[in-house]
Parts: C-alpha cells; sequence; structure tokens
C-alpha cells in the first residue's frame, strides 16, 4: 500500500485564458485574429459555470485548486483597474473557500493586456514595475482569502516560445531580448514576492507561501557520447534550474512549483550553442508511449528531479502534471505512475506536499487550440456539457484516502 503525508494538497489546475472565454483584452486574443489561429473564444465559459465546475471539484474529493488572474480583465487599460473584475475573483475563490478548497492563485499565466504588450511587454524596462502595480491591487483585494500564491508560471516557457523559438506572440527569435525578458520576470518575481509578504504583515495576516511554477523535464542523454551528456547537464542548469536558483538567491520562494510532463532525449549533432541547446534523437532510441502531442512519459523523471530539488530545503508542490489523450485508460496510468514517483522521491527525502493535475477540464491549449485533452472532466464544446472521465474517479478516491 502507497500511503501519502497527512495534510497532502490534492487537486487540480486551470488558468484562466484556457477556461473562462471572451478574454478579448488579452495579446493572445489579438494575436490569434491576426495570424488566423484557433480563437480561444469562449473557451469553456468557466467565467460564468465556476460554481457548477467546483462541485465537481468537490465531488472529487479535491482539497486544493489552482487558478489565474486574467490581468487583461483587470486591467484592461493602463492604470484603469476593474473592481468589478476583482470582485468576480473574490467570489471565485470563496466559492472554493465554501467548499473547503484550498486556492492556489497565479498572477501571471503566459497572457498580457495588449496595451502591455503595445508598450514592448516583458522587454521593457518598466515591465517589473508595471507588474507589480497590477499585483498590489490584485493582492490587496484577494490576500484575506488566500495563502498560496504563484507569481508567474513558467517563466522558463514563455521566454522560449515567445522570444527563442517565435511560435507565441510577439513571435520573437533573438536571444538577447529572450534574456532581457527573463531579467524583468526574475525581476517582476522579486518585488512580487516581497509585496506580497509586505501586505500580509500589514494585514496582520498569517505569512502567505509565495513561488513560482517552474516547468522542469527530464533530459536524458541518448548514448553516453561527451556531448550528449554535457548537453544534458547544460539544459538541466539552463532550464530547470537556473530561474529557481536565482529566486532562491534572492530568498524569494517559500515552496517551489514544479509542473512536469515529459522527457527529452539529448543527441546532439555537433558542438556548436544551437545543437547543445537543442539537438534530441530523432532515430526512436528508448522509445516509451507518448501523449498526443508526441511528448514521452517518463515518470522516473519526475522521481530523479525531485531528489535534485531536495537540496533546496524547500517544500515542493506539483503544481502541473498531466497528459492530453483520447484514451482515458492511459490517463489513469499516467497519474498512477507518476504518482508512485513522487512517493518513492518522498521515501527519499523530498519534501513535497501537494500535487495538482492539469488540467480540472478539457480546455484551450495556447497555439495547439481546443484539439488536446487534458482533462479530467470532458468538455464538449458545442453544448459546454460537463462529463467526469473514470480516471478523475480513481484520482478522487487517491485524494479522499491518500492511497494509491
Amino acid at each position: 500500500m502507497i500511503k501519502f503525508p497527512q495534510n497532502f494538497l490534492w487537486g487540480a489546475a486551470t488558468s484562466a485564458y484556457q477556461v473562462e472565454g471572451n478574454n478579448t483584452n488579452a495579446d493572445w486574443w489579438q494575436w490569434e485574429k491576426a495570424v488566423h489561429r484557433e480563437n480561444s473564444g469562449m473557451a469553456c465559459r468557466h467565467y460564468e459555470f465556476y460554481e457548477q465546475d467546483f462541485d465537481l471539484v468537490k465531488s472529487l474529493n479535491h482539497n486544493a485548486h489552482r487558478i489565474s488572474i486574467e490581468w487583461s480583465r483587470i486591467e484592461p487599460e493602463e492604470g484603469k483597474f476593474s473592481q468589478g473584475e476583482l470582485q468576480h475573483y473574490v467570489d471565485v475563490i470563496l466559492s472554493l473557500r465554501a467548499r473547503n478548497i484550498e486556492p492556489i492563485v497565479t498572477l501571471h499565466h503566459f497572457t498580457n493586456p495588449i496595451w502591455f504588450s503595445k508598450a514592448g511587454g516583458w522587454v521593457d524596462r518598466r515591465a517589473a514595475e508595471i507588474f507589480l502595480r497590477y499585483c498590489d491591487f490584485v493582492v490587496n483585494g484577494l490576500a484575506k482569502h488566500v495563502r498560496y500564491w504563484i507569481t508567474i508560471n513558467e517563466p522558463n516557457v514563455y521566454i522560449s516560445h515567445a522570444y527563442i523559438l517565435g511560435v507565441w506572440p510577439p513571435e520573437m527569435k533573438s536571444y538577447l531580448k529572450a534574456k532581457t525578458v527573463e531579467n524583468n520576470m526574475l525581476l517582476a518575481h522579486i518585488k512580487a514576492f516581497r509585496l506580497i509578504h509586505k501586505i500580509y504583515k500589514e494585514l496582520n495576516s498569517p505569512k502567505p507561501r509565495v513561488s513560482i511554477a517552474q516547468n522542469i523535464m527530464a533530459f536524458v542523454p541518448c548514448t553516453q557520447a561527451l556531448k550528449n551528456r554535457f548537453a544534458a547537464m547544460l539544459r538541466n542548469r539552463w532550464y530547470n534550474f537556473s530561474f529557481l536558483d536565482k529566486a532562491i538567491r534572492h530568498k524569494t520562494l517559500d515552496f517551489i512549483g514544479i509542473n512536469y510532463y515529459s522527457r527529452q532525449l539529448v543527441e546532439v549533432k555537433r558542438w556548436g550553442i544551437n545543437s547543445l541547446a537543442a539537438d534530441v534523437c530523432e532515430k526512436g532510441h528508448h522509445p516509451v508511449r507518448k501523449n498526443s502531442l508526441g511528448w514521452d512519459i517518463y515518470p522516473e523523471g519526475l522521481y530523479e528531479l525531485l531528489l535534485k530539488l531536495k537540496n533546496y530545503r524547500l517544500p515542493i508542490i506539483i503544481t502541473e502534471n498531466g497528459i492530453c489523450t483520447q484514451d482515458d485508460r492511459l490517463r489513469w496510468d499516467y497519474i498512477y505512475n507518476h504518482l508512485k514517483n513522487i512517493h518513492l522521491a518522498i521515501e527519499k527525502g523530498a519534501p513535497v506536499t501537494g500535487y495538482l493535475y492539469w488540467s480540472l477540464m478539457d480546455n484551450f491549449e495556447w497555439d495547439k487550440g481546443f484539439g488536446p485533452r487534458f482533462g479530467l472532466i470532458d468538455i464538449d464544446y458545442n453544448s459546454y456539457k460537463r462529463t467526469v472521465r473514470e480516471s478523475a474517479r480513481l484520482f478522487g478516491e487517491v485524494c479522499k484516502t491518500g492511497i494509491l
């Protein structure tokens, strides 16, 4: 029998833009129209159906739920804050609290207000100060009801997709701009961390728990050739740990939020920065099962990374872990094997205190549109009918008993 610790946080995650619908003031909305991509449209209509969705969350025995605040709703024009939209998020959080579900609130999950992007977005030297002003408004409004905050979701993914690969808005391909964005996001996190703690102190509230959600991958050398091992080590340092290390150096993490999905099999063609940073095995070596986007399923990678993270001596919450697939048996298998590996890491001393599946429901998967199905809950995008999958019920039993 595999038993998880008492007071473990069990639940699932969503992000505002992917589930709410009608986020017309976000840069993504504008970009989808400009490049003729599938539009997020009404998404899952979670903005109006959140009570119904949280009833399902409760029925599945979750005791925690991760949401994000849509910055472009809160500040649709620069410096003009919407009290009405802030109240909406207060209502959402109180709705979770009424069901004894711990809210974990993300302040930035990939999307920006259009005005912010037009002014240069995260490249602009004022970016951190502008973000801080938004944080100040939101945190003051929600502090009484929230204990866990995530300042920025997956800064490494945002930077790589928007400023190196150029596949997300603003579609840049510049290492220089990517470095500027990384510096600005780090500064924004540091300032937001300190601001949140200051607000709670002024309110005489119990100390908040503040972190980022860092995407980590298992970088595995395809063969033991020196360049493969060196590249895997470099990627591990750059991609997985660089942002975390800097945040920790500034003492701005109360816990470590981790998003883990997959493995990258590293096979480098030549000694050059682009090859070392990006080359992967294309010969089908070391085959594993894959999700519907072709990502490797590799739960043992999470175990190995958790043992590395143990050295930080901070609590760890898995803030995302999930699979897109039409095969619900594979979804349960994915959850089961990742939980098994998390438990193995806990037995070896990794201080994991929570697990949030991505995602509560099928949703809008960024540049991939509505095709990928990540949800514990199936969404019929014609009728917006919610159907709880069998994997959700099986996971719900684990949430209820703490036993796998």
